[in-house]
């Protein structure tokens, strides 16, 4: 048995410090004593195919066919909005600003209180610097350039949420860490202390200053080494301040779960909703637009209001279906139900609640345009939010993507 431990522990040695740390000790205890855990996993709240459906040779030859690469890319240079350090200085006239940082990186701005969602501010969503999927637009501003922020929330420990560069910058600061169950073995390893650390299982809360955040439900599943072993909780988040509520998705599947989470805590000023990386090989774990606004209207009582911000797409090419087709099919599927979307460039900050958000289809610009061209954009009677976005268009998402997580 020495023996066995011995090569146990120089294994662990050799495993990249990317990868994270299994949880263990009183942090598994907590987990075994999930309602959500069983068997030796954490279970979604309804059955979910975690691993791909149907043919990887055939997925494989649809994915790297060189004419399907070039339209998972942008043709130009995406239009990053340039923000400065004093924009973010500035408080919200409103009292809620949001700032789309690319992919699922978010900075909510909510009644004098700073929350970072997802922060990913490394070229690759990746374990190793020379290889994985690379940013296909700079980030917006330095981490540092941030200013002081409240509270990092993180939804799961997939790379293109979790990024170990990022949470090490972090480290260094005051910040507090909310994060799923098990999630906090890898922050601690990366030099994230305990005191700092509040992790949470589903429709559990914390408060930090003013604000109130809340670990809810999500579809999908975890993993970061070589195994998906299904032993750190995934998640999405509703965030509660004095006067302004707000949700971001994280990774998931559609579930009827949305209209319990609506009913326990909505109705939003926001919702930041996943919306790209969608596939036909795991239709459980991802949304597609049309699915997106679905929960969107769930997480509203069944109503188009508050404004629906689509995230998981244009920062990294992990899905089949083109670059700009998640984009474009938010804007159909919010036009089909007359809710209102907010389309900011990355960096661009806006105020939901406000006088008007972004609606100008910007990834048009640079985006390879499709055969017979884009969607006639038609103008909306409106442009405050809660009526229909003042630029919509017809046209869907491709139904296939890369599970990206």
């Amino acid at each position: 048995m020495t023996g066995f431990r011995t090569l146990s522990s120089g294994l662990r040695s050799l495993r990249p410090a990317a990868f994270g740390a299994d949880p263990g000790g009183a942090r598994m205890e907590r987990m075994r004593n999930s309602p959500n855990f069983a068997d030796g996993v954490f279970q979604n709240p309804e059955s979910a195919r975690t691993r791909p459906d149907g043919s990887m040779l055939e997925f494989a030859k649809v994915y790297f066919r060189k004419e399907e690469r070039l339209h998972r890319s942008p043709a130009g240079t995406v239009p990053v909005h340039p923000t400065t350090v004093a924009d973010l200085a500035r408080p919200a006239a409103t009292g809620l600003r949001i700032t789309w940082m690319g992919h699922s990186s978010v900075l909510a701005e909510i009644d004098g209180h700073r929350v970072l969602f997802d922060p990913v501010w490394g070229e690759r969503c990746s374990p190793f610097a020379f290889a994985g999927p690379k940013r296909l637009h700079p980030v917006p501003l330095p981490l540092a350039a941030l200013g002081p922020v409240d509270v990092v929330v993180i939804s799961h420990d997939h790379y293109d949420h979790l990024d170990m560069p990022t949470i090490k910058a972090l480290a260094g600061t005051d910040t507090v860490f909310a994060v799923p169950l098990g999630v906090g073995a890898h922050l601690e390893r990366w030099g994230v202390s305990a005191d700092r650390l509040r992790e949470l299982d589903w429709n559990e809360s914390t408060k930090v200053g003013g604000i109130t955040l809340t670990a809810t439900p999500a579809r999908h599943f975890c993993g970061r080494g070589l195994r998906n072993i299904q032993q750190t909780l995934w998640a999405s988040w509703v965030v509660e301040g004095d006067a302004h509520r707000i949700y971001h998705s994280g990774d998931t599947g559609y579930f009827q779960g949305f209209k319990d989470i609506g009913a326990a805590h909505g109705p939003f000023d926001a919702t930041m909703i996943q919306i790209g990386a969608y596939s036909e090989y795991w239709p459980d774990i991802h949304m597609t637009p049309e699915e997106g606004m679905r929960s969107h209207l769930d997480l509203q009582g069944g109503q188009p209001s508050g404004v629906m911000m689509p995230i998981h797409w244009a920062t990294f090419n992990l899905a089949n279906h083109t670059w700009a087709d998640p984009g474009e099919g938010t804007v159909a599927a919010a036009r089909a139900v007359g809710a209102t979307v907010a389309l900011p460039r990355p960096g661009e900050p806006f105020e939901p609640t406000g006088e008007s958000v972004p609606s100008e289809p910007w990834w048009r610009g640079v985006a390879r345009t499709p055969e017979g061209g884009w969607p006639v954009v038609e103008e909306a009677a409106a442009d405050t939010p809660g009526d229909t976005a003042d630029s919509a268009a017809e046209g869907t998402g491709d139904p296939e993507a890369v599970p990206a997580g």
